[in-house]
């Protein structure tokens, strides 16, 4: 006697349920097992499970296909419109909200690093969304997020730029991610932990590729910067937005050093960044009893915002409400649609997306 539940009939074999219960059949012809299980059942029940079996395998065929595009972890999700409709609420005509990971979808950011106007922008926008807009990206978009990531760290292992703002990038992301797995919780941020300690460990690796860069003096020997007059010198040094980058120009060549130290220079520096009203909170004085407009500038870049300047900027269109990189063509309706465009600065950008 089985036991309850154990399926006692052998598999491969053809069984039907009778008044005294289950019976194997043999086919008359071959004289063998009957393997049409069609004959033992209705028709209809059997057009049933054939319709049944069908469905679930297009299903099951969608899934491989979806699961086949998902798992190319080196191709951004593609869209071949390259601009977006930004809506704050559902209408008629749409529903459903427009989000950040589907913003970041869909703009295609991995070509827009390759461009030289668009990369600060589009690394100052990695920036904010490592530091407080992780979590509200989708597991698609975090993907494109790390994607992307990976090819700016390429790109200034190739060229040899922007290596310091490559750095900074690196820490704020590695930062942001040791609190939301180790303090928040694994269960903020989507997919599983091993995949998120996987990237931080990736993140980790690039920051040693950016420490071991070794950056060699060209061989071209033609005329250098400190072959140039001083005025043309202070100049090209009066072009430089970033304190940071006067210091280390400083440290070239003695001459050098002498013109990042001038005074002036600084003192536009800081009237570029900050209002008069924020200067006016944080004076400092020097020994000779003169503002020391180099310290006032360090100090000020820790309590306020510095300007931000870009070369190309995502602009949002305040007729049609859609959002691309200039000099992308959208199906506006506007007389002149370039007079509608707004640039919006990656802070912008992401403010769109707080509701």
């Amino acid at each position: 006697m089985p036991f309850l539940g154990q399926d006692w009939r052998s598999p491969g074999q053809s069984w039907v349920k009778t008044a005294d219960g289950w019976t194997r059949f043999l086919d008359e012809k071959s004289g063998g097992f009957v393997s049409d299980i069609s004959s033992f059942c209705k028709k209809d029940d059997h057009n049933k499970e054939n319709l049944f079996n069908s469905i679930n395998y297009d299903v099951a065929a969608k899934k491989r296909k979806k699961d086949l595009l998902n798992n190319k972890a080196k191709t951004q999700y593609f869209h071949q419109e390259k601009w977006i409709y930004v809506h704050k609420g559902s209408t008629k005509e749409r529903h459903g909200y427009c989000t950040l990971g589907e913003a970041f979808n869909r703009l295609d950011f991995s070509s827009a690093i390759l461009d030289s106007r668009r990369f600060n922008y589009v690394v100052r926008l990695l920036e904010l969304i490592a530091k407080s807009q992780l979590t509200s990206l989708s597991g698609i978009a975090q993907k494109n997020y790390m994607n992307i990531l990976e090819k700016v760290v390429q790109k200034v292992l190739e060229d040899q730029q922007n290596i310091r703002l490559i750095r900074e990038l690196l820490q704020t992301l590695y930062t942001s991610l040791c609190t939301l797995v180790q303090r928040v919780g694994k269960s903020v941020l989507v997919g599983n932990i091993n995949m998120w300690v996987h990237r931080m460990e990736s993140i980790l690796h690039w920051q040693q590729q950016l420490n071991n860069i070794q950056i060699t003096r060209p061989a071209f020997k033609g005329t250098t910067l400190t072959d140039l007059p001083l005025c043309l010198q202070l100049n090209i040094m009066q072009r430089l937005s970033d304190g940071r980058d006067l210091v280390s120009l400083g440290q070239v060549a003695p001459d050098l050093q002498v013109l990042s130290e001038d005074r002036l220079l600084w003192k536009k520096l800081c009237q570029y960044h900050f209002t008069d009203r924020q200067i006016r909170k944080r004076l400092i004085l020097s020994d000779k009893g003169q503002l020391d407009w180099k310290k006032m500038y360090f100090k000020l870049i820790r309590c306020y915002p510095r300007k931000e300047q870009y070369g190309d900027t995502l602009q949002l269109c305040r007729h049609c409400h859609i959002l691309s990189w200039k000099g992308t063509d959208h199906p506006c309706t506007a007389n002149n649609p370039e007079t509608c465009s707004t640039s919006l600065s990656p802070q912008e950008f992401i403010n769109l997306f707080r509701f």
